[in-house]
């Protein structure tokens, strides 16, 4: 039996798809390196934006706290985009990666860069949260 796989045309659009996500993540993740590296300066470089108060600080550091969950989740976004458009190159691009069946169309128009099929995906949660 042939090993499947999708049609070219098809692989070419989920690339751009995917290719247009990453670029869209690597902007955010360059807008938040940028907001880290000037941390508490203003504009001018000046230290005058240090929070004054203890309140201000506590709101800062949330603040900064939620920035880096932010940034961990966008360069995670980039690995699996990454992994993905690998997938695409290699001809292996919508097949689901544990049972080989094909991954739906409306699944990877939410998810591009799934790569288990909605089956497999609930089974391996469903084996994430038995182990906690």
């Amino acid at each position: 039996m042939a090993a499947k796989k999708m049609a070219e045309k098809r692989l070419e659009k989920y690339k751009e798809i995917l290719l247009e996500e990453k670029a869209e993540t690597q902007n955010v993740i360059n807008a938040i390196n940028d907001i880290q590296k000037r941390g508490a300066k203003d504009g001018n470089g000046n230290l005058s934006a240090y929070s004054q108060h203890q309140a201000d600080l506590g709101s800062d550091t949330d603040e900064s706290e939620r920035r880096v969950y932010i940034l961990e989740k966008e360069l995670e976004n980039v690995k699996m985009i990454n992994s993905a458009l690998k997938r695409i190159y290699d001809k292996t691009y919508g097949i689901c990666e544990i049972c080989g069946d094909y991954i739906p169309a409306n699944r990877l128009k939410i998810v591009p860069y799934a790569k288990y099929c909605i089956k497999c995906k609930e089974a391996e949660e469903e084996r994430k949260r038995r182990r906690k």
